[in-house]
């Protein structure tokens, strides 16, 4: 079978596809014979080595849809053709998280979905949601199941509240689509008003150009009422949390999950948290538990990832180009079905 690895190449990496023995099941495994896997910025903050992390001979790839194709002994939940997906973190099935889950996280300390058949642990693996595709189920492990967390299962959103977006990857645009379906407000930010004109298709109410508005979150203090948004979905990092602090209400919730800006220190004011009383939590994807409840959701509300465009398997360079161009809004996938 083939697939794909990092290869240290000078001071970052590159992807080389080889050719590996297909894996047999070992007790409490499975195998399964991946049909696509999808792109996040974590994947291209390997490539590019920007953490500074270890990841040679690692297949890539956190999220990824396919069949089971063989099963391990001591497992009997799980059936040769279910259609299945990875989680994210293999061994945090529920309750609070434990660090130790770092240790078996897809395609960064744990081999990756950028295969065409790979071996999970049977705990670690969930029905995909029967409406959706292979391709758009393979969106969900990451990015759909990081922005549940933050607005669902950490920030406990209610229908009416507001929500702030920063830009349109796939954290963005599925907290759009959760929120919306929710009957929440959404404000989404951008550079583009391409890309913003498609946000408001898939539920945004409130759409401002960042480049046009630099002063973004004034501009969210003024169309609030001088109230601010209940949650914000703090993607950037150090570059935007002063203004996503100043664009919060009292008593909001801010989760912050990723650093597009960089991962340099944040020289802002905390002092506006403190006073407006308000939550900022770290968020990492999310639990087995967590993603059920997510697929559940999104089957009774007919929510359908937003795909961007798909790359073929012998692509997956072009494909991590792409997304390195930041022309995408939502998910940029990789078909693995022959």
């Amino acid at each position: 079978m083939l697939r794909y690895e990092f290869v240290a190449d000078g001071s970052a990496y590159r992807l080389d596809c080889v050719d590996r023995p297909i894996p047999e099941p070992a007790a409490g495994n499975v195998v399964v014979r991946v049909r696509a896997a999808s792109l996040n910025y974590r994947d291209l903050v390997h490539l590019r080595n920007k953490a500074g992390r270890d990841v040679a001979g690692r297949v890539p790839l956190s999220d990824g849809a396919g069949e089971v194709v063989a099963v391990g002994s001591q497992v009997s939940n799980v059936n040769v053709g279910d259609r299945v997906l990875g989680c994210f973190f293999q061994t945090w099935s529920s309750g609070s998280f434990e660090m130790a889950h770092h240790q078996a996280a897809l395609g960064g300390t744990a081999d990756g979905m950028l295969a065409e058949y790979v071996e999970l642990r049977a705990g670690g693996i969930i029905p995909m949601p029967e409406s959706l595709t292979f391709e758009e189920a393979a969106c969900l492990p990451c990015a759909g199941l990081t922005a549940w967390t933050a607005l669902v299962s950490r920030g406990q959103l209610r229908a009416g509240q507001s929500v702030l977006v920063l830009g349109t990857g796939g954290v963005s645009i599925f907290a759009t689509q959760f929120a919306a379906a929710m009957g929440c407000s959404v404000f989404a930010t951008s550079s583009s008003d391409e890309k913003l004109a498609r946000a408001k298709e898939l539920g945004a109410t409130h759409l401002i150009n960042y480049r046009t508005t630099p002063d973004w979150d004034k501009a969210i203090w003024q169309l609030t009422n001088k109230q601010g948004v209940d949650h914000v979905i703090e993607v950037g990092g150090p570059g935007t949390l002063e203004k996503s602090i100043a664009a919060v209400r009292a008593g909001g919730h801010i989760a912050l999950i990723g650093v597009l800006t960089g991962f340099g220190s944040f020289n802002g004011s905390l002092f506006p948290l403190v006073a407006k009383n308000a939550t900022l939590s770290g968020m990492y994807v999310g639990s087995r538990e967590d993603f059920l409840a997510m697929n559940d959701f999104i089957s009774r509300h007919g929510v359908r990832p937003a795909i961007d465009r798909v790359f073929t398997f012998d692509q997956a360079a072009a494909a991590f180009d792409y997304l390195e161009r930041g022309e995408h809004v939502g998910k940029v996938v990789i078909s693995i079905a022959k």
